[in-house]
């Protein structure tokens, strides 16, 4: 059995050396397009009862969680949303005031949806929402920049998101926006599959490592949820070392460790034990 990161570098292979006005395809958070002098964010992402909610979750918590997850993406290249396009594939059962509902839950993030497509099925519910953002003359912040000596930073604390944080998280919107613009930090990137698979990505990206020294865990989870379970939807940030104290002295981010030359992850325990962390988090399986 093979799992969604074999089927998505084998499309992006497919790219080749076509670029035209692509200035960053599926290799990072969202793709980049140049279109006459601005550069414009693409995104896409989809959710599933059974996967990414209960079939007992509202509506309205369903579609804002629909739109927040492309919206946490946008954030983590410093972009700035402009609309979105919604398509939702709705159980027959559905009333029509219970679809309402999923889009008044998208109208909370205050990104107006400007179109899509609905169909029914006998299935299970299921939402895809695309989304159109502007880097508005700044450059995007890519999962690569990460230097040896850069401080890692995430935005808030990690792990538990299955208690209730995954269906009402806040996108990294302005943190995002000031990582990109005022901070000029190295490399961002979003965590949606884990703090460790999502750290593993930005680091292969860089071609560094990172050592940990502290991590930042909710109260209601564990070390282990805080570093594999996903759904945080916070940033990881790799900034210079000056730059991240301002961020730490803002209450922007904090600390989590350092970028280092050597390859993999590790983390540093209070007694000074080294421990290898192994860049895995959730992954859809294919057969």
């Amino acid at each position: 059995m093979s799992g969604e990161l074999d089927l998505l570098k084998w499309i992006h292979g497919r790219l080749g050396r076509r670029r035209g006005p692509i200035v960053v395809d599926s290799g990072d958070d969202a793709a980049v397009l140049r279109v006459g002098r601005e550069r414009l964010l693409f995104k896409v992402d989809s959710v599933v009862e059974g996967v990414h909610f209960t079939r007992g979750t509202p509506p309205e918590k369903i579609g804002y969680k629909a739109l927040a997850r492309p919206l946490s993406d946008i954030a983590a290249m410093g972009g700035v949303p402009v609309a979105a396009l919604a398509a939702a594939v709705l159980p027959r059962s559905w009333p029509l005031a219970r679809a309402k509902r999923l889009q008044l839950g998208m109208e909370r993030l205050g990104v107006p949806v400007v179109g899509g497509d609905i169909t029914t099925h006998r299935g299970p519910l299921m939402v895809s929402v695309s989304v159109l953002g502007d880097m508005k003359g700044a450059a995007p912040v890519l999962r690569k920049g990460a230097r040896p000596g850069d401080v890692l930073l995430v935005t808030g604390p990690l792990g538990g998101s299955i208690h209730g944080k995954h269906l009402v998280f806040e996108p990294r919107l302005e943190e995002g926006r000031l990582f990109a613009t005022r901070l000029r930090v190295h490399a961002m990137i979003d965590i949606s599959d884990g703090f460790a698979r999502d750290l593993g990505h930005l680091c292969a990206a860089s071609g560094v490592g990172a050592v940990l020294d502290t991590i930042p865990i909710m109260a209601a989870s564990t070390l282990r949820g805080a570093l594999y379970d996903g759904e945080d939807y916070e940033l990881i940030v790799a900034a210079s070392p000056a730059t991240a104290r301002r961020i730490e002295r803002e209450g922007w981010a904090m600390r989590v460790g350092e970028v280092c030359k050597a390859k993999g992850i590790r983390l540093l325990s209070s007694g000074g034990i080294v421990r290898k962390i192994m860049p895995r988090g959730y992954e859809h399986p294919l057969v």
